[in-house]
Formats: structure tokens, C-alpha cells, sequence
């Protein structure tokens, strides 16, 4: 799910490169590969009216949820001049980041936690920014030239602009899918005012697959290629900041930050690598961390365990209110008092958060009996109507 502020560099450079675009490009190619990225495709404005068309649909249909920034001016999205006037082509760049074992096995171990692969590292937003801008130095020295790098916090629709370039093709779950790397890639954009020549675009390898639609825990796409953001996990662990909807609590399971299920069970994978870049590998503590642990996580306990990570953005008190999520579906009664310990915190969604897991874990006598010596002294309403909503 996508950040808030663009991250832009405005470069220009006097030198010249007296060569013709199509060496231009190649060199191009060249210097992003030493740099580090996988894979590199050039496009153009005005390929993905198809796309534009598909999101404008997605946000009256509001299944962006409470992703504002989405709905803020889309225009801007919609094709890549909306956003810079001035821009001829459009480089999309990958980064490979496949993970080195099944990230699904860790949904089997209940009392440990599932956070997604592309979290377990440091936040990628970081050291793809430096990468890009770096490759920017070099095209603007090379050639005269405007550019403005992106990734992932800005106006940009990179998965359908990294079709249009060649690097893999939308599937059915709304990702990108590559034929070298499966699912696993992140990407960043460069415009440019440059005239550089275009790639392929690549086009549909799904058939009749749905894998990916058949495996998401609640049923998040309505149909093929169509996301309802306000059903998928990813959403509702990260971006959603209020409670999590009962419906969707208990086939979250384990998931505290994000879900790799729909890319995890593409086929395509069979041809994925494990990602070379050692900032981005999952860190031991990250792999699959005991939920009793990371229950006692206090405001600098959060930070420190999470330095670098994506996952420090949504902060100590939505990350323990997924942990209290994930405790209730573990069936395992020693976390009762984790839960128990927490309907005392000082976030009203942690408490919230709490009721609930302890409402799966204990006997009904018990939570009764708790009920009663607790909610007297409870004044928010979010948190009794937790507690009236469990009896």
C-alpha cells in the first residue's frame, strides 16, 4: 500500500552523451544494473488509459477505504502528464525481493508472527530512493535532461506503468507479476524529459488461473483484476487505523503486519529468485517473532525493534492492536494474560484489542467475571462497546 509524500529530485545536468537514443538507452540499462536493480523497461504517457479508467472506477466504488490520498486528485494518477507536464518518458525499474523460504509456513505457528516478506528488512522506500537517484545523476550528466524520481510515495501508478515498460503484467490480485521474478519486486519510477525509445508492454500470462483469488482469507477481490481495499489484510493491518471489523478478525490468524497469501500462491513463482540485496533479507528477529514478545512492546521497545523497518510507520499502538488480533486466534490459553495485562493500557484501541482476544481464549465465566470488574472504570466507547459486543 502506498505512502503519502512524493519523494522527488528535480536534476538537470550540462553534459552530453553524443550518441543516438537507442545507445542512450542501452547505457541506460547498463549503469541501472551495476547500481542494483533487476530489471529496467522504458514507456511512454498515454499507455494507460485502460488503467486510469479501472482506478477511477476502484475509487467511486470506494474500495480504497479510508486511503484519502488515492482519492486526492486522480487526475494526477491517471496518466503521468497529469502530475509533470513536461515528462516524455517514463523508466520503470524492479528490485527483486524474493523471499529464501515459504512465507506461508509461518501461518501454521499460531502463537508466532506473520509480518509480511517485503517488511522483515529495512524499508525498501530508502535504499531504492538512493539507487534512483543515483541512476538520475548519471542520466542528466549524460544527457541534458529534467528528471523526477518516484517510488512508491507519489502520484504514480507504477504497476501499470511497469506493464506498459515491459517489466511484468497486472494479474489477477491487482500485483505485478514477472516472468523472471514471480511476485516479488519492488519498483520505482524515473520521468524524464527525454525522448527514449519505448519497450513492449508485456501482456497477461494469468489464463485461467486464480490462485490468487481463491486463496485470500476474506475475500477481498470481488472479481478478477478488481481489489476492495477495505477487505484485503494488508489494508486492514497497516492502513486501517481504527478497529479492525469483527468479521475479518478471526481469518486474519497470525497476519500483524500485511499479507503475502495471493502473491505467495502465484505459479509464476516457480521462476522467482531468492533477492540479492542483503539490506532488504528478513532480519532472525523478524522472521517469525513469539506474539507473547511482542505483546510487551512499550512506545521505545516498538522503536528500537523496528529501526529501518516499514513497519515502525503504523506506530506501537495499531501494531499491538493486530498482535491482540493475532493472540485471540492462537488457541493458545497461556496469552490470555498478555491479553489480560493490556485491557489496563493507555491506547483505547489496544484495550479494545484486548477484550476481544480474551473473549477467545478464556472460559465465559471468567470473561465475565473480568467484565464486571473492569468496564465500570472504562470510558471509552469504543472499548464498551468492545466489551458489550463480546457478552
Amino acid at each position: 500500500m502506498a505512502g503519502r509524500r512524493a519523494g522527488v529530485a528535480n536534476l538537470r545536468g550540462p553534459g552530453f552523451l553524443n550518441s543516438a537514443p537507442t545507445e542512450l538507452k542501452a547505457a541506460l540499462e547498463d549503469e541501472a544494473r551495476a547500481l542494483g536493480f533487476d530489471c529496467i523497461g522504458v514507456t511512454v504517457s498515454g499507455t494507460i488509459e485502460a488503467a486510469g479508467r479501472h482506478f477511477l472506477e476502484f475509487i467511486a466504488s470506494g474500495g480504497h477505504g479510508d486511503m484519502d490520498w488515492l482519492a486526492n486528485q486522480p487526475e494526477r494518477r491517471v496518466d503521468p502528464r497529469g502530475l509533470w507536464s513536461d515528462v516524455r518518458s517514463v523508466i520503470m525499474l524492479g528490485v527483486n525481493y524474493g523471499p529464501d523460504s515459504d512465507s506461508l509456513a509461518i501461518l501454521e505457528q499460531r502463537t508466532r508472527a506473520a509480518i509480511s516478506v517485503y517488511a522483515q528488512g529495512d524499508d525498501y522506500h530508502d535504499l531504492i530512493k538512493k539507487r534512483l537517484k543515483a541512476l538520475a545523476r548519471w542520466l542528466v550528466a549524460t544527457a541534458p535532461s529534467d528528471v523526477k524520481v518516484f517510488v512508491d510515495t507519489a502520484a504514480v501508478m507504477e504497476k501499470p506503468l511497469a506493464q506498459t515498460a515491459g517489466l511484468g503484467w497486472q494479474g489477477k490480485h491487482t500485483n505485478l507479476v514477472s516472468r523472471a521474478f514471480g511476485s516479488w519486486l519492488f519498483l520505482g519510477a524515473i520521468y524524464t524529459t527525454l525522448e527514449l525509445p519505448r519497450d513492449d508492454a508485456e501482456i497477461d500470462h494469468c489464463g485461467s488461473c486464480q490462485a490468487c483469488l481463491d486463496i485470500c482469507p476474506t475475500s477481498a477481490f470481488p472479481a478478477p483484476y478488481k481489489l476492495d481495499a477495505r477487505r484485503c489484510i494488508s489494508y486492514l493491518t497497516i492502513e486501517n487505523k481504527g478497529p479492525i471489523p469483527h468479521e475479518f478478525r478471526k481469518a486474519i490468524g497470525n497476519r500483524i503486519y500485511g499479507c503475502d497469501d495471493c502473491l505467495a500462491a502465484c505459479p509464476w513463482n516457480k521462476f522467482a529468485q531468492e533477492g540479492r540485496e542483503a539490506k532488504l533479507a528478513a532480519r532472525d528477529e523478524l522472521r517469525a517473532p513469539g506474539l507473547a514478545e511482542l505483546a510487551r512492546l512499550d512506545d521505545a521497545t516498538f522503536r528500537a525493534l523496528f529501526t529501518k523497518s516499514p513497519v515502525k510507520r503504523i506506530g506501537r499502538d495499531r501494531f499491538l492492536r493486530n498482535v491482540l488480533i493475532a493472540i485471540g486466534n492462537s488457541s493458545d490459553a497461556t496469552l490470555a494474560d498478555e491479553a489480560r495485562r493490556l485491557l489496563d493500557d493507555g491506547s483505547p484501541l489496544v484495550r479494545g484489542a484486548a477484550v476481544w482476544a480474551l473473549g477467545q481464549l478464556v472460559a465465559r465465566e471468567e470473561f465475565d467475571a473480568v467484565r464486571a470488574s473492569t468496564i465500570a472504570n472504562e470510558h471509552d466507547d469504543s472499548v464498551r462497546e468492545e466489551w458489550e459486543h463480546a457478552s
